[in-house]
């Protein structure tokens, strides 16, 4: 399978399952206010997760029929399977029983401290448990650099939830940050394992836009995971290292700074915020992340 054609079949596998599965979405354990306090169904990522089940099945039974190139799951597919596997687990779990009370690292620490584990902090540790599992499988990465890529995975996953603070402003960044690792991987495995992944998220854009559902952490965190993912397995150790710095940064930054409001006071960063969505109040006082 081409890496246009893994865009397209993740594109319509996730718009079938959007418009198909809609009322499973709008159940009332899926129900959350959003930045305007409006009511919507949220974990709407897990279509992401379920539309690469889809497309990695076809692929899977196409194989077996004797249709492609390849007759099995490739390295670099299994890889990017688990990843969405894992890390929607734990945003499903923070999306259906997280309270919302802790915010942040230091929010999910202090409630440790106070003897609680918070969801939060199982999604955050999980997701180091995924990124440590995903760096050292067999034929991936060993040695020193196993940390280094563990940790890149880790906070592009977390740095997802934490930009999922308005419409579509997550999936617009991974988009974005998908272009140059798609130039690099070429057609080659790992460009045709990310290709649905992206197809599916683009599929959710305009549903996210418009306030039809919220990618939920479920989302927020598979597809920030992807991407790290794929940063990995197709960078140079330079590369790698300024996208570890880039990343430390903004999660750390996030503990102090207010992304929502550093996004509004730049003219260029709001007018491609706001692009697509409906025009949002002003924030009255709110703290977005």
């Amino acid at each position: 399978m081409s890496v246009a054609l893994g865009i397209v079949t993740g594109l319509l596998a996730a718009r079938f399952l959007v418009l198909s599965g809609g009322d499973v979405l709008r159940t009332g354990a899926l129900q959350r206010e959003n930045y305007r306090g409006h009511r919507l169904p949220t974990a709407g990522g897990v279509i992401v997760v379920l539309a690469l089940l889809v497309v990695e099945a076809g692929r899977a039974s196409a194989g077996a029929l004797g249709v492609g190139e390849e007759s099995g799951l490739t390295e670099a597919r299994a890889l990017v399977l688990f990843a969405c596997l894992g890390f929607g687990l734990l945003g499903l779990l923070d999306d259906l029983l997280g309270e919302g009370e802790e915010r942040g690292f230091r929010g999910h620490v202090a409630a440790l401290v106070q003897g609680r584990v918070t969801t939060g902090a199982l999604k955050a540790f999980g997701g180091v448990g995924v990124a440590v599992i995903l760096v050292a499988t067999p034929g991936f990465v060993g040695g020193r650099r196993i940390v280094v890529d563990a940790v890149i995975i880790a906070l592009a996953a977390n740095l997802g939830n934490l930009l999922d603070r308005a419409p579509g402003r997550t999936v617009k960044v991974a988009l974005a940050a998908y272009v140059p690792l798609a130039v690099v991987a070429g057609t080659g495995p790992v460009g045709v394992a990310l290709a649905p992944v992206m197809g599916a998220t683009a599929g959710l854009l305009g549903d996210d836009l418009r306030e039809r559902l919220m990618l939920g952490d479920t989302g927020a965190n598979v597809i920030g995971g992807v991407v790290g993912l794929g940063a990995v397995l197709v960078l140079g150790d330079g590369a790698r290292l300024v996208v570890l710095v880039g990343l430390l940064a903004l999660n750390l930054l996030s503990e102090v700074v207010s992304f929502s409001r550093v996004i509004e006071g730049v003219a260029p960063l709001r007018a491609l915020d706001l692009l697509g969505r409906r025009r949002p109040p002003r924030w009255r006082g709110r703290s977005p992340a």
